[in-house]
């Protein structure tokens, strides 16, 4: 059998004894610094719900501003929808009488969609991002139809 040297035994014991007195260190130095005092808490509570609230104003700026833009854009729309209804009523003027009382009637239907997508924008409240975006999808679409069907009618006139 072979006997260790008293030497080598000392210092693996040595050996041990630093690294369980590294370890305990190092446990001992992330427990002081992780603990916050209560006041600690406090702050940075306090400096959290100020940065939330400040990005919540800036949300609800830019989703106010979002809207102020889509309604302007949305009323030259409609006021060039207006246009070409008044040019197109120009122009029919000099049609048979059959012919233009049926544009006529066309006429009024597409003023009509004109002057309710006008309301619907006007009477819009915000009420969220949520739904705001859908009532801009909607939005969107029923100006694009009216948009299609007035193109429609003037390229059916040229014809």
């Amino acid at each position: 059998m072979y006997l260790e040297n008293p030497f080598t035994i000392k210092q693996k014991k040595m050996k041990k004894s630093m690294l369980v007195l590294a370890a305990c260190t190092l446990v001992t130095g992330a427990i002081f610094t992780s603990c916050n005092t209560p006041t600690q808490k406090v702050e940075n509570a306090k400096e959290n719900v100020i940065e939330a609230k400040n990005d919540l104003n800036t949300a609800n700026k830019e989703y106010l501003a979002e809207i102020e833009n889509y309604r302007k854009e949305t009323t030259e729309r409609i006021a060039a929808n207006e246009q070409i209804i008044n040019e197109f009523n120009a122009k029919i003027e000099h049609d048979k009488k059959a012919v233009k009382a049926d544009y006529k009637k066309k006429i009024a239907i597409l003023e009509q969609k004109n002057a309710d997508l006008k309301k619907k924008l006007d009477d819009y409240k915000e009420e969220g991002k949520d739904k705001w975006d859908i009532f801009k999808a909607e939005f969107n679409h029923d100006m694009n139809e009216l948009g299609q069907a007035l193109k429609d009618l003037t390229v059916k006139n040229t014809k």
